[in-house]
């Protein structure tokens, strides 16, 4: 049981980096990372598509290990 999960957090710890990877960047150049984004029009504007699908995959892929870390845990603890 302890392998399967072990193995289970380490491909969902794989799938979240590539989830987070495939993330549309926000800052398109320099200058806005220097003012804090303040003439960005786009920061207001909900996620769609793409984006959004991948805001949700993040979400849960976080949950999923989040959740496994914490079975492991007690499981090493009982």
């Amino acid at each position: 049981m302890n392998n399967l999960l072990m193995i289970l957090l380490w491909i969902v710890s794989i799938l979240i980096i590539g989830a987070v990877l495939m993330q549309p960047s926000k800052n398109n150049d320099a200058m806005s990372s220097l003012s804090g984004g303040a003439n960005d029009s786009s920061s207001e504007s909900k996620p769609r598509g793409f984006e959004a699908f991948m805001q949700k995959v993040t979400v849960v892929l976080g949950i999923l290990f989040f959740g496994i870390a914490l079975i492991l845990m007690w499981i090493s603890s009982h």
